[in-house]
């Protein structure tokens, strides 16, 4: 349902409350061809509000001729801010970069935040948006379940379905997204709400099945059947099944990279507006499937890079993949129990 602008911006009227912005600051909306105007509009009219000094930097679209998809996070390559260090120096210079854009798994991001710029993602539709505005309450729930996290050894996952993984952890450290950016550096999504690490450089070993009803990203689809992936020395080795399990392995392979089938992130989703079955309701290129990456209750595992966490494997192959119905245990102890948050 289309969303007024009066919802809107009151929807970012809270975000950048709740990120902390202070009059006078220095405010970039980045944005590209493709960001949706209503969210343009409303995301400077909020930070005018402030009295922020608002900028916006529009930058053009890269990857067209490498990319099988027109999802942002189909394809990780190089953004319109490689040799472009005008516009790096500008969000160098800015407190806060709404990013309307994607700048994502990318070095100049890395670069960006190490200067001590805040950056808020905020690419999906408008309605989406205002459904998930982020809390406080998020925010502590999410610093809970890090707090588990950080420190815990092992990581090992079951389910029904047949999936039976353990990554060892240690090497990374714990990622919290909850909706805003309230620390000088921090990156974060909204929407989001929930929590990941990424497993010890070719550690992860088991077999992961991917159920009938769980959701492939960017591909933005339910599986229709079983895909099981052989996980071994930290790196997925066969991908298994029928006709679903052949488009994955295809789709990788248009990479021509090894690296894309490494583990990733590993973590689980905690925010109770999200949904698993939103995804079925858009068409494939109104969302990047954000409600399938934080509801409540998931496992949600990725294959390809780890630099977002400081690590050095850097690929343009990301495949995130929400599990329901999953056990999670930390040195034993569950966290998620069949797809059940234990608070």
């Amino acid at each position: 349902m289309a969303v007024s602008n009066h919802q809107l911006l009151d929807a970012w009227l809270q975000v950048l409350h709740l990120s902390e912005l202070k009059k006078g600051q220095t405010v970039t909306v980045l944005t590209n061809s493709t960001s949706h105007p209503q969210t343009v509009e409303m995301a400077l009219m909020a930070a005018h509000s402030f009295g922020a000094i608002v900028n916006k930097l529009e930058l053009p679209h890269v990857n067209a001729e490498k990319s099988l998809s027109r999802d942002p996070l189909a394809y990780l390559g190089a953004t319109p801010l490689a040799n472009n260090p005008a516009a790096i120096a500008m969000l160098k210079e800015s407190d806060l970069v709404l990013d309307l854009m994607t700048l994502l798994f990318s070095n100049e991001q890395v670069e960006i935040l190490k200067s001590g710029t805040k950056i808020l993602l905020a690419i999906e539709p408008p309605e989406i948006l205002v459904r998930t505005v982020p809390t406080q309450a998020d925010r502590e729930r999410v610093k809970r379940h890090a707090a588990r996290l950080t420190g815990a050894k092992t990581m090992t996952v079951t389910s029904k379905a047949g999936t039976n993984m353990r990554f060892p952890l240690g090497e990374f450290p714990v990622v919290s997204e909850y909706g805003f950016v309230d620390e000088p550096g921090r990156w974060d999504h909204w929407p989001s709400g929930f929590l990941f690490t990424f497993p010890n450089e070719g550690g992860s070993t088991g077999t992961i099945v991917i159920d009938e009803g769980d959701i492939l990203l960017p591909q933005k689809s339910y599986a229709k059947e079983k895909i099981i992936l052989t996980v071994e020395n930290g790196y997925a080795t066969k991908i298994e099944g029928g006709i679903d399990a052949q488009l994955l392995a295809e789709y990788m392979s248009t990479f021509n990279d090894p690296e894309g089938y490494a583990i990733s992130h590993i973590g689980w989703g905690l925010q109770p507006r999200c949904h698993w079955s939103t995804l079925s309701l858009y068409d494939r290129e109104q969302t990047i499937g954000m409600d399938a990456r934080a509801y409540e209750g998931n496992f949600l595992f990725s294959l390809g890079p780890n630099n977002e966490a400081g690590g050095s494997r850097t690929t343009a192959c990301h495949i995130d993949i929400p599990l329901r119905h999953c056990t999670v245990c930390l040195d034993g102890e569950e966290v998620v129990r069949e797809g059940k948050v234990l608070d």
